[in-house]
């Protein structure tokens, strides 16, 4: 899974290509270009492709919209909207580097339940100075995101992402250990215990955990940790049919902690790794946990539970108090949250999440040089007391009177997050809500390329 199967089409040598030139309005084309584009009313906008025939009625040439530095979108929308045939970018290095990647996001396709197509692929000449090798396994990684989540919940669940999960760390020499069931409650994991515990037998939650160079101390240490929620019903505060239709994605966090575990891996970054991923499925049944219970959490803190469908943060904080638990120097979490973070910041847009100035200014700048944007939300203090209750130490659904539910949702976390370093989390949604080229509706990786960029540019 999300070894991304047509990659290897895509990029290849060579030099009998059909050019793709980036322009904008006020780009000069010559007069056979410059004649189409007058037909076909093509202005140079972001997003914007145009095919320009030869005489004899063959591809000449491509124009790509490139308004205002928009070279990127247009290049995701490349492998959708061309006609099979070898191309070449033509582009300043950098900014081709830039496109070839944004290409190749562009030509995933789930098509697991569907027949494949005979088509000559759409293939690119590798750009100069690029790093195939790695290339190629950020679009892997973003592939297996994207086809985790895309993945439904009958073919998604705790056990095929321990399958998963298994599979990174063989794959990297790391080990794994995984709780399952009842032993949770032995190894106290309580909160994952409680959500998932509803579940069928075959689904029973667990708490996944890989590590990697653990033995070499001297290294830093960085944790991932990802909510892995493979369907949410709402539990007993049952969701309407419109707000479940999508809750196949609410594992997307548990994919992009292991996506992005993987490329440390592969990338052999000088850090110690761990990946932490609470996988469960939160049914409703005669043992599913209820409004007004009081659980306990690894970390000792008891939480009232206000409303089973904020689910998310209760299993993120026996995860994030498991990673507190070897000191690391840096954690990053990800969850599929608060439909709050949509409202504050829309589908595109993640929001940012930690007290440490300068992690943020970091992941802020990574994410602004590799396309893959965040936006920074303040962990605002004043909110805290939305979160307080006479009968536990917090409750799971924040006061009304607060309002901002990403807000609350974040300081819940961050009252588990570990301390030794810092800690930074990521309410992404996961998914494209609208369908277009180079952007198939379903599942999207976000905040990946930026972690990783962030990561390879601290720790190298």
């Amino acid at each position: 899974m999300g070894e991304f199967h047509s990659l290897l089409e895509l990029v290849t040598q060579g030099s009998a290509a059909i050019p793709i030139r980036f322009v904008d309005p006020d780009s000069v084309l010559d007069a056979a270009a410059r004649r189409w584009a007058d037909i076909n009313a093509f202005k140079g906008r972001s997003g914007d492709i145009l095919v320009v025939p030869t005489a004899a009625g063959c591809v000449g040439q491509v124009l790509a919209g490139a308004e205002k530095g928009g070279e990127l979108l247009s290049a995701r929308a490349l492998s959708a909207r061309l006609p099979g045939g070898l191309y070449r970018l033509e582009a300043e290095p950098e900014a081709a580097r830039r496109a070839a990647l944004a290409f190749l996001l562009g030509a995933y396709v789930f098509d697991r339940y569907k027949a494949r197509p005979d088509k000559t692929p759409v293939r690119l000449v590798a750009p100069e100075g690029l790093d195939l090798a790695e290339t190629t396994r950020i679009v892997a990684a973003c592939a297996l995101a994207r086809e985790m989540v895309d993945t439904p919940a009958a073919d998604m669940g705790p056990l095929q992402i321990e399958t998963i999960a298994r599979e990174i760390a063989e794959s990297a020499g790391a080990a794994i250990t995984v709780v399952e069931g009842d032993a949770l409650l032995e190894a106290n994991y309580p909160a994952v215990h409680a959500v998932g515990r509803a579940a069928a037998a075959h689904r029973a939650p667990r708490l996944i955990e890989i590590g990697w160079k653990l033995d070499q101390t001297d290294l830093p240490l960085v944790a991932l940790v990802g909510k892995g929620v493979v369907f949410d019903t709402g539990g007993l505060d049952l969701k309407p049919a419109a707000g479940m239709r999508n809750m196949k994605k609410d594992m997307g966090g548990s994919a992009h902690a292991l996506a992005l575990g993987r490329l440390v891996m592969q990338a052999d970054l000088p850090v110690r790794l761990v990946v932490i991923v609470a996988a469960v499925e939160n049914a409703v049944s005669a043992d599913a946990f209820r409004p007004g219970d009081i659980l306990n959490s690894r970390k000792g803190l008891t939480i009232e539970i206000g409303n089973t469908d904020a689910e998310g943060r209760l299993i993120l904080a026996d995860a994030l108090t498991r990673a507190g638990e070897h000191q690391p120097d840096l954690t990053l979490d990800f969850a599929t949250l608060t439909g709050a973070a949509r409202i504050a910041l829309g589908p595109d847009l993640p929001p940012l999440y930690t007290d440490d100035d300068a992690l943020a200014e970091g992941l802020l700048a990574a994410g602004t040089a590799v396309g893959d944007p965040l936006w920074r939300m303040p962990l605002w203090a004043g909110y805290r007391g939305a979160l307080d209750t006479e009968i536990a130490d917090l409750k799971n659904d924040s006061s009304a009177w607060a309002q901002a539910g990403s807000v609350t949702a974040a300081l819940f976390l961050q009252r588990f997050a570990p301390t030794t370093g810092a800690w930074a989390h990521m309410d992404i949604f996961a998914w494209n809500p609208r369908a277009r080229p180079g952007y198939p509706e379903g599942g999207e990786a976000q905040a990946l390329r930026a972690c990783f960029h962030y990561l390879k540019t601290r720790f190298c």
